[in-house]
């Protein structure tokens, strides 16, 4: 090899490097290496009872801090969900009470005389 071919090389060595400094470049790999290492470790953790115990534990941990941390985000989402909720039952209730009236409306009365006979009914003497 020449030097020129060792500059152009090295330059393009420099170049691969400086991609890798990139922080979407950093995560890719970070996810890469975390989804090898997850693919060879959760059969073995599946079939050990301990491990998925230990598992268990440390999710649980890790979701008790995270709720503990955002507890007020979380109070507030969970109170606007439940206004939504109270909201949508309330809507639902008036819908079904509106078609309760339309179909008592559309009722003939029961002493009525002038109301025309059920059909298959036998008809009045």
């Amino acid at each position: 090899m020449n030097d020129e071919m060792m500059k152009q090389m090295s330059h393009t060595m420099g170049q691969g490097m400086g991609m890798m400094s990139h922080p979407v470049a950093k995560g890719a790999m970070i996810a890469a290496t975390g989804y090898t290492a997850g693919r060879a470790m959760l059969p073995a953790m599946l079939r050990n009872p301990l491990l998925l115990l230990a598992g268990g534990i440390a999710g649980g941990v890790a979701v008790g801090y995270l709720l503990h941390k955002h507890e007020k985000d979380v109070v507030r989402i969970v109170s606007r969900a439940m206004g939504m909720g109270k909201d949508f039952v309330a809507q639902q209730r008036e819908n079904l009470d509106d078609l309760i009236a339309e179909a008592r409306e559309g009722e003939p009365a029961a002493g009525d005389p002038a109301a025309p006979a059920e059909p298959g009914a036998p008809a009045a003497p």
